[in-house]
């Protein structure tokens, strides 16, 4: 615990942690603002036909390669 010696040093320290304070409740309206565009309907189907269309995607690129595995471990096991 920190001794102080005057009060100038103390309503120093107040001075900070209310500085420190106020940051932190800006950062925290902040990232709400930013959770609230994040989880908008737009954003949400936004985000959901870029990812079926990646799954689209791998799947088409994949499904040779897959089916290039299964006949060839078909064709070793008989």
């Amino acid at each position: 615990m920190r001794r102080y010696r005057t009060f100038e040093e103390v309503d120093k320290d107040l001075k900070i942690l209310q500085l420190q304070s106020e940051i932190n409740k800006e950062e925290l309206k902040l990232n709400l603002s930013e959770t609230k565009e994040s989880l908008s309907p737009s954003k949400l189907i936004t985000g959901l036909v870029g990812s079926l269309t990646t799954s689209a995607i791998l799947l088409k690129l994949l499904t040779p390669i897959i089916g290039f595995a299964i006949n060839r471990y078909l064709r070793r096991k008989s």
